[in-house]
């Protein structure tokens, strides 16, 4: 079992999903179909306006070439629609993604980290989660979709769900030592269509997703509300 940290490490176990491997392309032709993908990953960036009472963002990871997880741009819409923000990227920018979360919450523009990735975004996840809590930001929530490869969880979380399909490429995410928080490994193998590269595109999973989100933010939005004083009667 791979442990959180070592996720580069993974390109030399290839793996077959369906009929082909996405590790069996040449580093040139990934290059090449990279570029020939929009130049901007990202969905929309936070401003202070977006920001809700909490002070929540969403950072989202897609997996590999930016085509299979196109379903997180449709979470994302969803998400901007209730007031919160939300990036979303390609897995390969993990580490900086990490970076750029760490600088929001040191600077109070961000309260409330959630990460939310799929398949090779879901990969890297426990990696993100080591290097914000070396940083010093605390993850809220993290939210797998169908990592492909076995990863563990060393770090310190609120709670980290990972979502994967049991019958198919999906690999439960262990604990390790040293990890805190509530692990839950979800089995969703008999949801009505859902796939490897449909699981973010399903509906009852994007509701699942919003759902977990919306129990973070609308939470800790409602304990603000009531700590905060009231009226002198």
């Amino acid at each position: 079992m791979m442990s959180s940290g070592g996720y580069s490490k993974f390109f030399n176990r290839p793996r077959v999903l369906g009929r082909w491997s996405l590790y069996s392309l040449k580093p040139a032709a990934v290059a090449l179909l990279l570029l020939a993908l929009p130049s901007s990953t990202t969905v929309s960036r936070a401003t202070p306006a977006q920001q809700p009472a909490n002070g929540a963002k969403v950072y989202m990871l897609r997996g590999v070439l930016n085509i299979f997880s196109l379903g997180l741009d449709d979470i994302a819409a969803k998400l901007q629609a209730q007031g919160i923000p939300v990036d979303v990227t390609n897995y390969l920018g993990w580490s900086a993604v990490a970076d750029e979360a760490a600088a929001d919450y040191r600077s109070g523009r961000v309260k409330t980290i959630i990460l939310v990735g799929h398949s090779s975004g879901a990969t890297v996840l426990p990696d993100m989660v080591e290097r914000l809590n070396r940083l010093g930001a605390p993850v809220k929530l993290v939210i797998g979709l169908d990592s492909v490869f076995r990863t563990s969880l060393s770090g310190r979380v609120g709670r980290y769900v990972n979502y994967y399909i049991g019958n198919g490429n999906g690999e439960p995410v262990a604990r390790a030592r040293g990890m805190q928080g509530e692990l839950d490994n979800v089995n969703v193998q008999n949801v009505p269509g859902v796939g490897h590269i449909t699981i973010e595109k399903n509906e009852i999973m994007q509701r699942r997703v919003i759902g977990d989100i919306d129990a973070v933010v609308f939470s800790s939005r409602a304990r603000e509300v009531s700590a905060a004083p009231g009226p002198v009667r």
